[in-house]
């Protein structure tokens, strides 16, 4: 643009001052740090994920649904039919509603009454897509909110009606001890199918915690649980240090934008290029999986948890 003579003012959110700022740096550019803060170390660019997509379009389009987002129901601004409408855009055959649990209220959480009249209108969405001979399918579930301790905020009775369970925590997460003891009673949860944004980290504002990763994985794969890549840009949560740590300890992995509307679904291609750069085998990610495969694993799951707790 510079090199046209355009005013970067043509691009969204650069105004005069930005403008001014950003030719400055162009022309004179500014000496780099050599050493990243810790809290903005290894995360990665969508401008880098569309240069790896190019490359190797692959295992980008092989992936056939997205397992975190939130509508209107609870802190997202997109409808249920408009998330799948823009599921269905990237050619996934499912999606996952994830919407809060009722002890996030800063988020919009839901109770358990909420939970079943979305299920209603997740069950009329499927039905229709049904009847026009759509095989897209919209699964139930729920980012249930964890206390430090392991604990969901949700009735068993309303988990035991969805079809997959995304567990995370959400308070003391800055705490400096390790906290492994708090990851395995997350994963001892018999209601939790997949841990989410396990670290917690936020790009800029939060290191997110600290456990003995290798036991946390081997305890996953030993459950047969999944632990996620929350592909949102600002957390990207498991980083690929921690990946290599789970391929190791060979235990299931799930991938979800953590989206809060629409367009941000794109940001499964953060996701993917954590998969492809930890080395990940996309037989152990959930999300290459149908959506038929995907609820087999989840029955395997419960029973599994059911006959644990026998």
């Amino acid at each position: 643009m510079l090199a046209r003579g355009q005013s970067l003012t043509e691009l969204a959110g650069i105004g005069p001052y930005l403008n001014k700022q950003i030719l400055e740096w162009l022309r004179h550019p500014p000496e780099v740090e050599e050493s990243i803060p810790e809290i903005r170390k290894n995360f990665l660019t969508l401008a880098e994920a569309r240069k790896l997509r190019s490359k190797y379009p692959d295992p980008f389009h092989k992936i056939r649904g997205d397992l975190q987002m939130h509508t209107v129901w609870s802190d997202g601004s997109g409808k249920i039919q408009e998330m799948a409408a823009a599921a269905q855009s990237r050619g996934y055959s499912y999606i996952a509603i994830t919407d809060h649990s009722k002890g996030l209220k800063i988020a919009g959480g839901i109770d358990e009454d909420q939970l079943a009249k979305q299920g209603e209108e997740i069950a009329a969405i499927n039905e229709s897509m049904r009847r026009n001979d759509n095989g897209f399918r919209v699964l139930r579930s729920v980012e249930l909110n964890l206390s430090p301790t392991g604990v969901g905020d949700m009735d068993q009775a309303a988990l035991d009606q969805l079809d997959l369970v995304l567990g995370c925590f959400h308070s003391a997460l800055r705490r400096k001890e390790d906290q492994t003891e708090r990851y395995l009673a997350a994963l001892r949860n018999p209601s939790i199918h997949i841990l989410g944004h396990p670290r917690g980290r936020i790009y800029n504002f939060r290191l997110g915690l600290s456990a003995d990763w290798a036991r946390v994985f081997a305890l996953a794969a030993e459950l047969d649980k999944a632990v996620e890549i929350d592909c949102y840009p600002d957390r990207q949560d498991l980083s690929i240090d921690l990946l290599a740590i789970a391929r190791k300890e060979g235990c299931r992995i799930s991938l979800g934008t953590d989206s809060h509307g629409p367009s941000q679904l794109e940001f499964m291609e953060l996701g993917v290029v954590a998969v492809l750069k930890a080395k990940l085998d996309p037989k152990r990610i959930l999300n290459y999986m149908s959506a038929d495969q995907l609820l087999e694993w989840v029955k395997s799951v419960r029973e599994l948890a059911m006959g644990d707790s026998e």
